[in-house]
């Protein structure tokens, strides 16, 4: 995937507030207590500091699932079931992590031998499991597992350059929004986020401990526009739309659970999403299951799932999970917000005419874990209502003006393989097109392009101090940090009634449909 090589300039200079922190389990999920003093103060020894920004902020653990890229057809649930097993063992570690800082303080060596030591035997035995389940159906057992069993402890200060940066600028190649560039932190120009300085220790923050800092936020109209031309349209472009509106999730239909990558798991996510389309989808649906499950969206042929993490405001309120596997128990806290708008469309090919979309083809589109996994299959899209055709963030929430709204947007992979509806990782069965041609790669198909537009009315944050109040982040793994890059979209495709090829005809014949 291509890199963005321009030059990057340095972060905006801003005053920084020392802090300290603790951070306990409690009723309500994992609390941060924040302790403000200024910089200069008499007891901010360097030490001290030098101690604080040191401090394991989360735990950064090798993607096992993403190196399994064939599983065998009779393996596959019980390696699905395993694979979830190790997400598990992260966010118990984390928990612990977050609850042991006075020993941490204390000890040195805490973090290694209490935690990741442990965990580094847990998933040692998983990973053998696995290697058990391939060669109890006679494959081969993975080799590329090796060497995957040990996680490390990470500062604040590692994960926010891991997920991107304040000086982060890279376009994430062809997962960008229809060739649009994926700018980072900085975009090309100054940030207007507030960045710890050298002299004072790096946090967490956020409502339940495991953030957003302000450095995840920047004002949009600090930002150079960074979004890129589309590819040019060839003879053969197929140029049509179809619109399907299914709603925006008002009638609260949630859950924590994963059926794409943790089938038969509850609480697989481990954090909660919006569903909209097919109404009952969970950890335990099969396509059997999908096709008696009714839909939101109007046209009733479309009994997809389209589904993604919630978007919540933390500002220090709780929602009906603050005490849930998946919500407050895994620092997913603060109100849950629901789009004011969820424009879902299909688009064509600027290179070739479409296939139409295989019956129960699965897509992720993003990572949901960018702070250890790093940008490579980012592909998160932030910006604020007039602002969408000028810049497009990948590392950093928007910070919009007065009058405009904060806008997430999805572009999912665009060419399949033609043959399967699932991978082991979920991922190579689909892939981006060229950003710069639009065409797909070898062996792949050109199928209508899912897109999702999702607008949220939420008060702009502030920025002060070097602290964010009122912030606002995605849903997720508890040791991400809520990064604005984890943020992701699912996708499941379940038609009746021909409404696959009438979408595939309608974009290949030009028509803008519903």
């Amino acid at each position: 995937m291509g890199r963005n090589t321009r030059k990057r300039r340095s972060p905006l200079a801003v005053r920084a507030v020392a802090a300290s922190a603790a951070l306990a389990i409690g009723g309500g999920g994992l609390i941060w207590a924040n302790f403000y003093a200024s910089a200069h103060e008499t007891n901010s020894s360097p030490n001290t500091t030098k101690a604080a920004a040191a401090q394991v902020a989360t735990i950064s653990c090798p993607d096992v699932g993403q190196k399994l890229t064939s599983v065998p057809a009779n393996a596959k649930s019980n390696v699905d079931t395993e694979l979830a097993t190790l997400d598990k063992q992260i966010t118990e570690a984390y928990a612990r992590l977050a609850s042991s800082r006075q020993a941490q303080t204390n000890d040195a060596g805490f973090v290694q031998n209490a935690i990741l030591s442990p965990l580094k035997d847990k998933r040692t035995a998983v990973i053998g499991r696995i290697k058990i389940d391939f060669t109890r159906v006679g494959a081969a057992a993975p080799t590329t597992l090796d060497g995957l069993a040990a996680c490390t402890g990470t500062t604040a200060d590692q994960a926010q350059t891991t997920a991107g940066g304040q000086n982060n600028g890279q376009n994430n190649g062809g997962q960008n929004n229809n060739g649009q560039n994926n700018g980072g932190q900085n975009n090309g120009g100054a940030s207007a986020s507030a960045a710890p300085s050298a002299s004072a220790p790096a946090n967490i923050g956020g409502q339940a401990g495991n953030g957003p800092v302000a450095a995840d936020f920047v004002d949009i109209t600090k930002v150079a526009a960074n979004v890129q031309g589309k590819p040019q349209k060839g003879a053969n472009a197929s140029s049509g739309t179809f619109t399907t509106q299914c709603g925006v999730n008002a009638n609260k239909n949630h859950n924590t659970d994963n059926v794409i990558v943790a089938p038969g798991v509850t609480n697989g996510a481990h954090h909660l999403h919006d569903y909209v389309g097919n109404q009952k989808v969970n950890a335990f649906s099969s396509n059997q299951t999908f096709l008696q499950g009714g839909t939101s969206c109007q046209n009733k042929s479309d009994l997809s799932s389209y589904y993604w993490p919630v978007v919540r405001l933390q500002n220090g309120t709780q929602d009906f999970d603050q005490n849930a596997d998946g919500g407050g128990k895994e620092g997913n806290v603060g109100k849950i917000l629901t789009p004011v708008q969820a424009q879902i469309k299909y688009v064509g090919s600027p290179a070739s005419k479409v296939v139409a979309m295989p019956q129960f083809l699965r897509i992720i589109t993003g990572d949901a874990k960018t702070t250890t996994n790093g940008l490579a299959n980012a592909n998160a899209h932030w910006s604020c209502t007039g602002f969408e055709n000028k810049v497009q963030l990948t590392t950093q929430y928007p910070i919009c003006p007065q009058g405009s709204n904060v806008v997430r947007t999805f572009a999912f992979q665009s060419c399949w393989d033609g043959q399967n509806i699932d991978s082991a990782n979920h991922r190579t069965h689909v892939a981006f097109a060229d950003p710069a041609s639009g065409v797909c790669g070898n062996g792949f198909k050109a199928i209508p392009q899912l897109t999702m537009r999702l607008v949220y009315k939420i008060a702009p944050p502030v920025l002060q101090n070097g602290v964010v109040k009122n912030a606002f982040a995605v849903d997720g793994f508890p040791e991400q940090l809520h990064k604005s890059a984890t943020d992701h979209d699912d996708f499941i495709s379940v038609t009746t009634g021909g409404l696959a090829n009438k979408i595939a005809n309608c974009i290949n014949t030009g028509k803008q449909c519903r």
